[in-house]
């Protein structure tokens, strides 16, 4: 029996998502219904556009470009910041009612998913009534629409469900990708790329069938492995399943998009201390200490650097994440402005694992100097879970460093 899978995508989803919430809170205007985005300081008009309205599409403005292009082209746009904390909401409101569907759900970012259909397809007329179905109930209990792709592989289920929108169920099952695929542009290629489409271009290679048959010699010495890739899914090669459980966990980070330009020490240090509580949070929760903390640093020009740096003993508390990515963040630096900052753990080792104490920890926090690593102490591990209890019981706002912004713009 051949396998069926759903990619399900929710439409502009971070536009969406904060269309609904202003008309909850009585905002007259549907953001989905005027040329309108996210993303950006909308005083300053800094930053890039994270998602936006269809009306606004018509005026050629594309995601990631700069919000002063955005205005050039349309000068009436809407323009609203992204809240992370209502996108997480509306996240697990659809993976929560999929799931009452199947367990077979593989989630592949905070607004997709895989769900394969196949071991319920008993249950229903069709894949396609299935589908529209899922369509129908997300619009109806949640108000924001979703597209869904159905096939037999995944790349090709991921492919058919960004043809047209909104709302829409599309099917490119193996049988039909010459017809529906092939004539598309390279550009449309799941994974292809800025620098990969550019690579094909120079090849004279253009449309995704152009690329199914060409010579996999060539496109190896032009893009490397890539190539063999791209050539894979191009011809709808992809025999990788749904899966439904995560993966092992390896490291445990957090960043976050800032509204405008970062450029000073002293701000990015307060953000970098609110992706440290985030981290160590996510650390604690999952019973791991980290060997290895990592800052990276994308750059208002969109050019991304980091660095990582060990520690005398595992950690986790914030506190001790937050040392070690100063340190960090003051050695890779450069002085521009800054529009992402992250921090991600690794090398972790559960907490009831024996670690190895360095000769700083066995002479005692009064021996400490400036010259040793982050380590955590007692004292503020037992800190840090004194407030942790006072934010479960009273919130998250409950406590917070003095100075530190509390922004809903992170995610892990």
């Amino acid at each position: 029996m051949d396998r069926i899978i759903f990619h399900i995508d929710v439409n502009s989803a971070f536009l969406s998502w904060t269309a609904i919430d202003l008309l909850n809170k009585g905002y007259e205007t549907d953001l989905r219904e005027v040329p309108s985005i996210i993303g950006g300081d909308r005083e300053k008009r800094h930053g890039i556009v994270l998602a936006k309205s269809i009306p606004a599409k018509k005026y050629g403005i594309v995601t990631a470009e700069p919000i002063v292009s955005a205005f050039r082209k349309c000068p009436d746009l809407i323009m609203e910041p992204p809240n992370f904390k209502i996108y997480s909401m509306f996240s697990h409101a659809l993976m929560d009612y999929l799931h009452t569907l199947t367990s077979d759900i593989e989630q592949a970012s905070i607004d997709e998913c895989y769900l394969d259909f196949t071991p319920i397809r008993h249950m229903y007329e069709s894949p396609v009534a299935c589908a529209d179905l899922i369509r129908k109930t997300v619009r109806e209990k949640f108000g924001f629409t979703v597209n869904v792709g159905i096939s037999d592989r995944k790349v090709l289920a991921k492919m058919a469900s960004d043809f047209q929108k909104p709302d829409k169920t599309h099917t490119l099952f193996s049988y039909e990708i010459k017809e529906k695929m092939w004539p598309l542009p390279i550009e449309d290629l799941f994974l292809c790329g800025k620098s990969s489409s550019a690579a094909l271009h120079k090849l004279g290679i253009s449309t995704i069938g152009e690329l199914a048959t060409a010579s996999r010699e060539v496109l190896r010495i032009n893009l490397k492995s890539m190539g063999d890739l791209l050539c894979d899914y191009a011809n709808g090669i992809d025999d990788s399943g749904v899966n439904t459980e995560p993966d092992e966990i390896k490291g445990i980070g957090n960043s976050t998009t800032v509204d405008h330009d970062v450029t000073e020490k002293e701000e990015a240090y307060e953000i970098l201390y609110s992706l440290a509580e985030s981290v160590s949070s996510r650390l604690k929760k999952h019973g791991f200490l980290a060997n290895l903390v990592t800052v990276e640093i994308k750059y208002a020009t969109f050019k991304s650097v980091s660095r990582q740096g060990g520690t005398d003993s595992p950690i986790e508390t914030a506190k001790a994440i937050h040392e070690s990515a100063k340190s960090l963040f003051d050695s890779l630096w450069n002085g521009e402005p800054i529009r992402l900052l992250g921090i991600r753990t690794t090398k972790l080792v559960s907490v009831d694992e024996p670690v190895q104490l360095s000769l700083f920890d066995m002479m005692g926090e009064e021996n400490k100097n400036e010259e040793t690593g982050p380590r955590d102490t007692k004292k503020q591990k037992d800190l840090e879970e004194a407030l942790s209890k006072i934010r479960e019981r009273f919130g998250d706002d409950a406590v917070t460093k003095g100075k530190v912004k509390n922004t809903d713009k992170t995610h892990g």
